[in-house]
């Protein structure tokens, strides 16, 4: 298996929909700022309502640090429409859904079920200059938590500000880093 940390985000078009609009979204239209790929298994559904309700509510957080979510199925964009309008929870969400019915993202980042035809709950963080940095994938009976998302964010914007230096477990913004060195092997 090939490491997707620090590959690419590969090229794409989908349909969306985005504030009451469908829209097309492409791999040019997500680089030069950071971003997340969020992965659910279906609309319509149970943990997923959840999980992306969760995130509408800390969009604002995610936007403040200069990231753009994308919540990402293999429902098409009418479906996203029809959700919206039906789902409290949903109608929360300011943030692009994307359509992926033929499976196009879902299986160039390895989230697809191909018997069923759905995805895993996989969640991509990638930079602006659209590498991946962040890759965590969970079986669809294990929700998400956007506030543990936006701490590793934190900590790769971080990084990568800050090239000599790396964030240790539990690292929270504020918080002390480490300089790699060889004062520091064998002393934590």
């Amino acid at each position: 298996m090939t490491p997707i940390i620090n590959s690419y985000i590969p090229e794409f078009k989908v349909n969306a929909y985005h504030n009451g609009e469908f829209k097309t979204v492409t791999n040019k239209d997500v680089n030069g700022k950071w971003g997340v790929f969020f992965f659910y298994p279906a609309d319509f559904t149970f943990v997923c309502p959840t999980e992306l309700e969760d995130m509408a509510e800390n969009y604002a957080k995610f936007k403040e640090l200069g990231v753009e979510i994308y919540s990402v199925s293999t429902d098409t964009h009418f479906v996203h429409k029809a959700w919206h309008d039906a789902s409290a929870s949903i109608k929360k969400i300011q943030y692009p859904m994307l359509a992926d019915p033929t499976g196009l993202l879902t299986r160039a980042l390895g989230v697809h079920i191909e018997e069923d035809g759905l995805a895993y709950r996989g969640t991509f963080v990638f930079n602006p200059e659209g590498q991946i940095k962040i890759c965590e994938i969970h079986d669809n009976g294990i929700g998400r938590n956007a506030s543990e998302l936006l701490r590793k964010i934190e900590a790769a914007i971080f990084v990568s500000e800050h090239p000599n230096e790396v964030c240790p477990a539990k690292w929270k913004k504020g918080d002390q880093t480490l300089k790699p060195g060889i004062d520091l092997v064998g002393k934590i």
